[in-house]
């Protein structure tokens, strides 16, 4: 299942979403149907260290650690 970004034209929220080929998105803020898929903003390439390092500084503050390797993670 691909993540889209879309734009709802009722409320003018923005959102991500997983979306299946048979399923048709609807808006989590006001339910509405009427949608504009967005184009996605392109990853920074991870080969940067000041990339790589403010990417891995955030993942800690949010709590998880999928960017890091194994052997990198905190141990529990």
């Amino acid at each position: 299942m691909p993540l889209f970004t879309y734009s709802c034209k009722g409320c003018e929220a923005i959102f991500e979403t997983l979306v299946r080929a048979s399923d048709t998105p609807t808006c989590p803020a006001c339910g509405s149907g009427d949608l504009e898929r967005q184009i996605a903003a392109i990853a920074p390439d991870a080969k940067f260290p000041g990339v790589k390092s403010r990417v891995r500084a955030q993942a800690a503050r949010e709590g998880h650690f999928s960017n890091y390797s194994r052997s990198e993670r905190p141990k529990k």
